[in-house]
């Protein structure tokens, strides 16, 4: 039963200094959710008997069958720590990579984070990843050490080995704080030269240099976890206990005799007590001595488990009882399984939702303290700096460091994810209690239908047909009604930051494009009222909603309130129409659209979807743009072969999508295709080395074949008025590397060279439309592109002479603006500005052509001619570019406009300059992490063979006897991987995929044997598996491109006898 009802919530809810958000993030089977379950327990909401096997935050059937979170929910509790009371807004997240998307929307709304690591495993890469989103945003961390009662039960270590293995666990989690602290420092001393670099440089002597570096002074005396600062929690939450160091303190003060500050700060480290003096002394190791937390708490810790667990004495448990003044029930003292006995008394000796709370309340800081670091990252992007928002912009920094729920402040309200609950789990919709009255009407209004029933038996009277149309008409009305019940509703995920929100209030609902300096500088905007989100043009990202409902989250229930205060965690109800996945919500419109959120997983599984019955596409659509709505991760694309795809971060994900579309959004069978695997085109060197990895010499290739093709393609418009010379070259792979890291710059660049290019155009309309500023890029701007070009220049530097001017020569980056190939432009007589867009540009009449050449080149770098992919690392160098209008005045009626023409002269061009060289496929690697027993080390490495895959480095688990071992392999292979290794290995191994890099596949997709050597080794038709030749003929034939495989071998064979006679 529930200790705390709605209103006592709700009049805490008003204090926000009292008010703690946290989230628990972890890796996968780490114990995220049994801990939640603990916490929940100490609320009354959940038995305490029943946490760890209810799991109560996994409210959907597929978690609780997989046994995984695969959402992170929230739910708020009630605590209370030395007469103070607290409302702590509790968030469960995920563990699996798949749905790290999940932990990106939990983490962006707390403030404090509880890292659980279970002792056993360690550090594993999802507590990595954990640790580093909370550390990017802002976020204080707690940490739990889970699953103690596998060491003494499993592992059976002594207590003196667990403390060394603890002390061992406990530098992992350090070490990677350490390790994004520094690099963040290191990244912010960085920008503090550049920005004092602006400055006048005082005069100096030139032999002196500072060496000193911002790590020196940098404050990290709050960043590390230590169990004497009270933020480390020893625990085991399937059994329900956890102490810090605190705990034992108190306990053993009295005893000893000694205060309880000195304890605290001896009763962890290399401390012994030395039993003559009577004093705490150092240097435990050197002396050989029992260190006092092995002393006075894991040895008492063993004993009690090894008493009641191992040795099953019974006896005892009284005893041990009486002495740690607990009572237990007759029925627990003489339940024949002992682990229940166990767990009862370390409930009430040790228990872990007091401990944790009181570490939360305590250690974790409130909303009114959100520091001016974070809200800054919150209002800016990577790309724009806070000096660079609008002043009223700029002001609103005051109300989120203020938390302050008066009437005065501006509303803002950051909505992380909408996710879909059944209409009838709303509490509008519950049936209530009734009042007395209620039922007294009931009763009478029975009693006289009773007796009507008995007057209709005695005349036995015909009903007429009006009255059964009648209820013909109102069925279908019911029918339809049915249908519009069935569609799940959806609830925004949010937390005020500023202001009061009430139910009725009309709002801003701001999109996550919305840029306020824009619309802030047009003169009388407004907003139309009656817009939603489907009637928004593209430049459009404002509408206006009302409030309809506002709630507490309580896991898996949702308690209706009328208003939210600044500080809290609540969902919002009623704006499906207005919000796709991410929104703010403001009074004003000046307020920032808030930063992306960061997430690890990248989606790169791809699957195409049908109904099963043809005529229900309509519901297939709606379910697609509900599944789309609900989830933060997936993408959902219509293609030109008019597919329905849908994109997810793996195998895990893909599954959970596929199963909510089919039972919730559209609710019909569905035909899933086979996975879609992307790939990439590139061009490399010519290499030295062939199939036979004999080295290649000009005198052993059979050039019988070959004829020497020239590198530099020339293309001519089809009215011969244009000419144009392009040759492809392979970028190194520094380049490539440095442009994929870049592509929020090199998007942002080219918007800006475009809207340059479209207002030479429109010179004349510049007054009516208020847009001064629109074209001038921001400081930061400005400094990311002079860092950009110099790391540039850096890398060319270093790579040899043809790319020691590429920065200047830059026209293009492909596809979409932002990707890996450039278009260099090495004419000798047309200027250019990409990186460099202050130039000023002579006059020419190629001018008003650039735009198409460019377009042909994002259009060659969008599908090659492989297999229609995209290309990576290719440079396409333009050496020449000639027009000339006089010639054929009259062509343009025959072959159209001459923009249209350079198109795709330009287009045919980079495909033919791509061929001429050696191509290759890229494909998609996966990075694995599997921790994997050692009996079936062989097993693992054998699954990675058969799939493509190499290890890349293995090690032996500290205090275990599993590996951990990495490797990569490419997804096209990765399909059921984790099922096979499982059913090969008896579960004794579990794969985290989590996608990686792109990496060249060595062959050549048309390679056949050609010199001496390979001729020896294959003879004249090699008939083997060409993988780059399997991969692109697959991506073709579902393409529906041409290739070369013959249906029928030999037709003049043919076999139409039985083979039997």
């Amino acid at each position: 039963m529930r200790l705390v009802d709605g209103s006592k919530l709700l009049e805490l809810q008003n204090t926000p200094v009292n008010i703690r958000n946290i989230c628990i993030v972890a890796h996968v089977d780490h114990g995220k959710t049994t801990l939640a379950d603990s916490l929940i327990s100490s609320n009354g909401i959940i038995s305490q008997r029943m946490s760890g096997k209810l799991r109560y935050m996994d409210s959907r059937p597929d978690e609780q069958e997989r046994g995984i979170t695969m959402k992170s929910s929230s739910i708020s509790l009630y605590h209370a720590v030395q007469k103070q009371e607290y409302l702590v807004n509790l968030i469960d997240s995920p563990g699996h990579v798949d749905f790290s998307s999940e932990v990106s929307t939990a983490v962006r709304l707390c403030d404090g984070a509880i890292v659980v690591v279970d002792v056993v495993e360690g550090v594993c890469p999802q507590t990595r990843l954990a640790l580093k989103q909370a550390y990017s945003e802002n976020i204080q961390a707690v940490l739990v050490l889970n699953k103690i009662d596998r060491l003494i039960l499993e592992m059976q270590m002594t207590p003196l080995d667990a403390y060394v293995h603890l002390t061992q666990v406990m530098e992992q989690v350090n070490a990677v704080m350490g390790e994004l602290f520094a690099s963040e420092v290191l990244g912010n001393e960085e920008t503090k030269i550049d920005k004092q670099e602006t400055k006048e440089k005082p005069k100096e002597d030139n032999n002196f240099y500072d060496w000193t570096s911002a790590l020196e002074d940098a404050d990290d005396s709050n960043l590390y976890f230590s169990p004497e600062q009270g933020n480390v929690v020893f625990a085991s939450a399937i059994d329900g206990w956890g102490f810090t160091v605190h705990t034992f303190a108190r306990l053993f003060s009295e005893k000893l005799g000694v205060k309880e500050e000195i304890l605290r700060k001896v009763l962890w480290g290399d401390f012994y007590l030395n039993t003559k003096t009577k004093r705490f002394m150092k240097g435990a190791q050197e002396k050989a001595k029992k260190p006092l937390f092995v002393q006075l708490v894991l040895d008492n810790l063993w004993n009690v488990y090894e008493t009641i667990a191992v040795r099953n004495e019974k006896e005892k448990v009284p005893i041990i009882c009486e002495k740690l003044g607990i009572k237990l029930t007759t029925r627990d003292l003489r339940h024949t399984d002992s682990r229940i006995q166990l767990q009862s008394l370390m409930m009430q000796w040790l228990p872990l939702s007091q401990t944790v709370l009181n570490m939360v309340c305590t250690k974790l800081p409130s909303p009114k303290e959100i520091g001016p670091e974070k809200v800054e990252k919150l209002m800016c992007t990577k790309i724009c700096d806070f000096e660079s928002l609008h002043p009223q912009t700029q002001e609103l920094r005051n109300d989120f460091l203020a938390c302050d729920s008066s009437t005065e402040r501006p509303v803002i309200v950051y909505i992380s994810k909408m996710f879909s609950v059944d209409k009838s789990m709303l509490p509008e919709n519950k049936p209530k209690a009734l009042t007395t009255e209620e039922m007294a009407l009931r009763r009478e209004r029975a009693r006289q239908m009773r007796e009507q029933m008995k007057l209709n038996e005695v005349n036995s009277q015909a009903i007429p047909m009006t009255e059964e149309k009648k209820d013909e008409n109102a069925q279908e009305n019911t029918n339809e009604n049915e249908k519009e019940e069935n569609q799940p509703a959806f609830i925004a995920f949010a937390r005020v930051f500023s202001g009061r929100l009430r139910k009725g209030d009309k709002v801003f609902v701001l999109g996550p494009k919305h840029d306020p300096s824009r619309i802030l500088n047009i003169k009388d905007f407004e907003v139309d009222p009656n817009k939603k989100l489907k009637d928004l043009k593209s430049d459009e990202h404002i509408t206006c909603a009302e409030i309809k409902s506002l709630y507490i989250l309580m896991g898996r229930e949702l308690e209706e309130i009328d208003e939210a205060v600044a500080g809290n965690i609540v969902g919002i109800g009623g704006l499906e129409e207005h919000v796709l996945k991410t929104a703010t919500l403001s009074t004003t419109i000046a307020c920032p659209a808030f930063s992306e959120l960061q997430s690890a997983a990248v989606p790169i599984l791809r699957v195409a979807l049908e109904p099963s019955n043809p005529s229900q596409l309509p519901q297939l659509v709606k379910g697609l743009k509900l599944l789309n709505q609900s989830d933060s991760c997936v993408q959902v694309l219509l293609q030109e072969t008019g597919e329905h795809v849908i994109v997810t971060a793996g195998e895990v994900h893909l599954e959970r999508c596929l199963e909510d579309l089919k039972n919730n959004y559209a609710k019909i069978p569905i035909t899933v295709s086979e996975p879609i695997v992307p790939f990439r085109e590139t061009i490399i060197e010519p290499p030295k080395i062939d199939m036979a990895n004999e080295e290649i010499d000009s005198q052993n290739i059979d050039k019988g074949n070959d004829t020497e093709v020239d590198p530099v393609i020339t293309v001519l418009t089809n009215n011969k008025q244009s000419r144009i010379k392009i040759r492809a070259r392979p970028l190194p792979n520094e380049i490539t590397a440095l442009l994929d890291k870049s592509t929020d710059l090199l998007k942002a660049v080219s918007q800006h060279i475009k809207s340059l290019h479209g207002s030479k155009n429109i010179e004349n309309k510049l007054d009516d439309l208020n847009i001064n500023g629109a074209h001038e890029l921001s400081d930061r701007m400005l400094k990311l592109i002079e860092t950009f070009i110099e790391e540039l220049k850096n890398i060319s530097s270093k790579l040899g002479p043809e790319w020691s001017n590429v920065a200047e020569q830059i026209w293009s980056v492909g596809p979409r603006n932002c990707g890996p190939n450039l278009l260099l432009n090495q004419t000798p007589d047309y200027d250019t500005k990409f990186l460099y867009h202050k130039n000023e540009l002579k006059e020419d009449p190629r001018f008003e052509y650039e735009s198409s050449f460019v377009n042909g080149f994002q259009l060659a770098s969008l599908a090659g001619p492989l297999c229609e992919e995209p290309m990576m690392g290719v440079a396409f160098c333009v050496e020449e570019w000639s027009l000339d209008k006089s010639e054929g005045d009259d062509a343009g009626h025959t072959f159209g406009p001459l923009s249209g023409q350079i198109m795709s002269a330009v287009k045919d061009g980079c495909r033919k300059a791509f061929q001429v060289q050696p191509q290759r496929l890229m494909a998609a690697m996966y990075s694995c992490d599997i921790v994997v027993d050692q009996k079936v080390l062989g097993k693992l490495y054998a699954a990675l063979g058969r799939r493509g895959g190499r290890v890349v480095g293995s090690d032996l688990q500290t205090g275990s006897a599993s590996f951990r071992v990495q490797a990569l392999m490419p997804v096209a292979e990765s399909f059921k991987f984790a099922l096979e290794l499982r059913t090969h290995t008896s579960g004794l191994a579990a794969p985290q995929l989590l996608f990686s890099h792109w990496e060249v596949i060595e062959i050549d997709p048309f390679w056949r044997p050609r010199t001496e050597e390979e001729y020896l080794q294959w003879g004249e038709k090699w008939d083997g598996v060409n993988r780059a030749k399997a991969y692109m003929d697959a991506v073709r034939a579902r393409k529906g491109l041409a290739t070369d495989r013959h249906l029928v071998q030999h037709a003049e064979k043919q076999r139409t006898l039985s083979k039997k006679k």
